[in-house]
């Protein structure tokens, strides 16, 4: 997985662990790049950094300055194993068999309130109408014109 991000010094400690939580959760490698300097409106602090399918750094760099190269070497065939072989570790597969030690092939539902209002579409946070952001435009991005799932014609009609 590779995931960018434009995130500022206060949250550091932030971006670190969820590079690794995303890398434990779903056994894969990450490879996680946040921009270096300026948008015009935040720094951002520059950092690089990968992940391997355990959570463990494999590399990590973090001078802030532009053009610095971090590399490592990945193994994805430990990563098919890991995904085939680990029991309680394998959260992906967890996900979607839930109490597989109590029932055979695990349980399978959404027995969750949450996941079913994520999949009716009527999920809400209990302090929704609280949020003070809830778009781009405090970072300078236009208000969005369409709502999910809505083309960019259907929105101008």
């Amino acid at each position: 997985m590779i995931r960018t991000a434009g995130y500022t010094a206060p949250i550091r400690d932030s971006w670190k662990f969820t590079n690794q939580s995303n890398a434990f959760c779903n056994l894969m490698v990450t490879a996680n790049v946040c921009m270096c300097g300026s948008d015009g409106t935040f720094d951002s602090m520059g950092e690089g950094m990968i992940c391997n399918f355990d959570g463990t750094i494999i590399a990590h760099g973090t001078s802030g300055r532009v053009n610095e190269i971090v590399t490592a070497e990945v193994r994805p065939d430990l990563v098919r194993e890991a995904r085939l072989g680990w029991g309680v570790e394998n959260n992906i597969y967890q996900l979607a068999h839930r109490g597989y030690v109590a029932v055979s092939g695990g349980a399978g539902d959404a027995p969750y309130s949450y996941m079913q209002d994520l999949v009716a579409g009527r999920y809400r946070l209990p302090w929704e109408d609280e949020i003070k952001v809830k778009d781009g435009t405090s970072c300078g991005f236009d208000k969005p014109v369409r709502r999910y799932g809505e083309t960019l014609k259907s929105a101008a009609e």
